[in-house]
């Protein structure tokens, strides 16, 4: 059964500016409801799967959300057309997705209920956001937004079928899923115990790194304690999750107090703008970047302060030698093996890592299927071309030691197969060079950077060579950084 998502003239639309889900999108409260249907999603034994082996929210969380915010800003947009494209690609990436999970059992990103469950949390984490800030939804608003995310999955599986048609059913669904299939999974587990705590510091404030871990000392454990104490009692129950004492008054306070926006005057919150403002790197060249330097230098002052008075003298996520050969423009193997290779966080180079490139390139660049078939297809070249060349124990992966000790391997043909195809996409007329208007296409909205070049033109020798040179050579490159790089 498909949905219509067109709306009676007394109606307002199921998606748009007008739609009950854009209400919420500039919501401080959507942030803590997000984490707890991310991991209910995580929760779910093919989802988790899917996430542990394939997803960079570890290694990049910050442009995870980017993303993740950007295609739901455009499947639950007013534009059909917008929503049709973005809901190709989603399809496109998932189908990716497929293997086994720790136990041996098939896990599948294109299962439709597992996709269904998706949708059904984010559904039920609104409502329960709304309960526990103080402003439970009406029955007709709840059935009105359910409405919206039945749309949703329609939209991308063609139909809703695996949701219930009404309310009353869903909560006896959502009850028995949360009852028999939720598991204590790896991933559930990463998101409140590990990535909380050891959360990377978005770009702006990558300058600060005692002051970020020290904020990130006192505010991991309480969003985990918060998040833990808002999941469903049966699954923390059966999960074993340990409730910290005062929890549930600390969760009914967070959301109470995030709910005091709705007095702010309209326009003072903007996501997209918080979004876009955390992921500046130091060297942008965004006009935000500029107030986004002067608070930078005042976090480094108070980051300074904070290393004299505290005994936290150092982000121990950072590895000093590492920060110092940032500083001559070069990485240590060390530091370019976790973040810019291993970008599923898992200390192991393999073939979701490179899949996870090939997938950021394509959004960022907008493909269409068959010039991201291309790329990915490039990257599966590559990948195969390093496992031939540097896993030397014929386990699958490649380790970071395996990686050190054989750098020079990585710049084969394969890779060099890969900057020419992303050549290709960016030379749109297929001229032999990257025009002034193609090139800042690429690194304007693909890099978030603005470059010159100096003669107006980009060449292929020259663009294989910066991208070699990077993916290779350890250099440091502002235009690639905030590509793969960035957390």
């Amino acid at each position: 059964m498909t949905i219509d998502a067109t709306a009676t003239d007394d109606e307002a639309p199921l998606f748009g500016p007008q739609s009950q889900f854009s209400a919420f999108f500039d919501d401080p409260r959507w942030a803590l409801a997000m984490i707890r249907a991310t991991v209910l999603e995580a929760a779910h034994p093919q989802i988790g799967a899917a996430l542990a082996d394939n997803s960079t929210f570890v290694a990049h969380p910050w442009r995870r959300l980017r993303n993740t915010f950007l295609s739901m800003r455009r499947m639950f947009g007013a534009d059909p057309a917008v929503r049709e494209r973005e809901a190709a690609r989603l399809n496109r990436l998932h189908a990716r997705m497929s293997g086994l999970d720790s136990r041996g059992r098939a896990y599948d990103a294109m299962d439709r209920p597992a996709r269904a469950w998706v949708v059904a949390t984010l559904f039920e984490s609104a409502v329960t956001m709304c309960r526990l800030s103080g402003q439970p939804l009406s029955q007709d608003t709840m059935e009105r937004m359910y409405a919206e995310y039945r749309s949703f999955l329609a939209a991308l599986d063609g139909d809703a079928a695996e949701l219930p048609d009404n309310l009353t059913d869903f909560w006896q669904y959502f009850d028995r899923v949360v009852e028999n299939e939720l598991e204590n999974t790896e991933a559930a587990r990463v998101i409140l115990y590990r990535l909380f705590d050891h959360l990377p510091a978005p770009a702006l404030l990558d300058g600060a790194p005692t002051l970020w871990a020290a904020g990130r000392a006192v505010a991991g454990p309480l969003l985990g304690a918060i998040t833990v104490a808002s999941l469903p009692e049966p699954y923390r129950r059966r999960a074993g999750l340990p409730e910290m004492p005062g929890a549930p008054t600390l969760m009914q306070g967070a959301y109470l107090a995030a709910g005091l926006a709705r007095f702010l005057p309209e326009g003072w919150i903007n996501a997209e703008t918080i979004i876009e403002t955390l992921s500046l790197s130091p060297d942008s060249d965004d006009p935000r970047a500029r107030t986004a330097a002067a608070l930078r230098s005042r976090m480094k002052r108070a980051s300074a302060l904070l290393r004299l008075l505290t005994p936290l003298t150092s982000d121990p996520d950072r590895d000093p030698a590492s920060s110092a050969s940032s500083e001559e423009g070069r990485r240590s193997a060390e530091e370019f093996f976790q973040k810019v290779l291993d970008q599923t966080g898992d200390g192991h180079l393999d073939w979701p890592d490179l899949a996870a490139m090939a997938r950021e390139l394509s959004t960022r660049l907008d493909l269409e299927e068959p010039e991201e078939s291309r790329l990915y297809d490039a990257f599966a070249a590559w990948w195969r071309e390093l496992q031939s060349a540097l896993d030397t124990d014929g386990d699958g992966r490649v380790s970071a030691a395996e990686y050190a000790a054989a750098v020079p391997s990585l710049a084969g043909p394969a890779l060099i197969r890969v900057a020419e195809v992303l050549f290709d996409a960016t030379d749109k007329d297929g001229n032999g060079s990257i025009d002034a208007g193609e090139y800042r296409t690429l690194f304007r909205t693909a890099f978030h950077r603005d470059l010159t070049t100096t003669d107006g033109a980009y060449g292929r020798s020259a663009f294989v060579g910066d991208f070699l040179s990077f993916m290779s050579g350890r250099r440091t490159s502002t235009p690639y950084d905030p590509l793969l790089a960035d957390a």
